[in-house]
């Protein structure tokens, strides 16, 4: 049942959203702001901050225009891209995609754990493994729009996972993030978590 629902998923995600076709040395010249808490290249050192670098351009034009719209509200991001336009939010964000992301490291108490999640999801909960959308290397699915998630801060990717667990993030394809994370305990969210910050 969970691989029918994430095969549908991913033609949804195929066909729900339009491709980017930004330009990555116009969307250098328009992310000056955007390095003040993301990094000049997309890394960002703050983990509260997401890194962006290495993003897939469809995954990252969806979340600006969704912080744009106020389908996802982001209070750090408040009137950070109200001025954009879609070709400004298109080139930003093939900016972004052509920088590599710099990957961290995984609590060693934690990489069994995470590692078992990642790969093989929480079968006694109906949790699917986190490869199926976001593969193996976490480097996601560029045409389905799911993000690549190897490399990202712990602290930034737990936030995440609890604000589509608590509802307070509803902009994930027909609710399947709120849906898998909703079903993770507090330690399974750290372990995973941590396990992706060191993947690549």
């Amino acid at each position: 049942m969970n691989k029918l629902l994430i095969a549908l998923l991913v033609s949804v995600g195929i066909t729900g959203v339009a491709q980017a076709a930004g330009d990555a040395a116009a969307g250098q010249a328009k992310t000056a702001v955007c390095a003040a808490c993301h990094g000049a290249d997309g890394n960002s050192a703050v983990a509260n901050f997401p890194k962006l670098a290495g993003q897939n351009e469809r995954y990252l034009l969806k979340q600006m225009q969704d912080i744009k719209a106020g389908t996802r509200p982001v209070v750090e991001m408040t009137g950070m891209l109200t001025n954009l336009s879609d070709q400004d939010l298109e080139d930003i964000a093939a900016f972004f995609a052509s920088k590599g992301v710099q990957v961290g490291s995984a609590s060693p108490e934690l990489v069994d754990a995470g590692r078992d999640i990642y790969r093989a999801g929480v079968q006694s909960k109906g949790v699917a493994a986190c490869t199926a959308c976001h593969l193996p290397t976490g480097s996601g699915n560029a045409s389905a729009g799911f993000p690549q998630l190897g490399g990202q801060h712990a602290d930034y990717t737990a936030k995440q996972l609890k604000a589509f667990a608590s509802g307070a993030r509803t902009n994930d394809p027909s609710g399947m993030m709120q849906d898998i994370a909703s079903k993770l305990s507090e330690d399974e969210i750290k372990a995973v978590s941590s396990y992706i910050q060191g993947l690549h």
